[in-house]
């Protein structure tokens, strides 16, 4: 018996990503949405560092 293979062609609807939905382009443009999730990662960023000079 042989297996199927299945394969994905190039440029076919199956290789591209998903589109974003509307709450979730809403959410990208949302400008203090960016400022928060900015503070977030630089607090992140912040705990590496001084963790690292210990």
């Amino acid at each position: 018996m042989k297996e199927e293979v299945k394969r994905t062609l190039a440029y076919s609807e199956e290789s591209y990503p998903p589109m974003p939905t509307k709450a979730t382009l809403r959410w990208r443009k949302n400008i203090l949405w960016q400022a928060w999730r900015f503070v977030v990662l630089n607090v992140k960023i912040l705990k590496i560092v001084v963790g690292g000079h210990s």
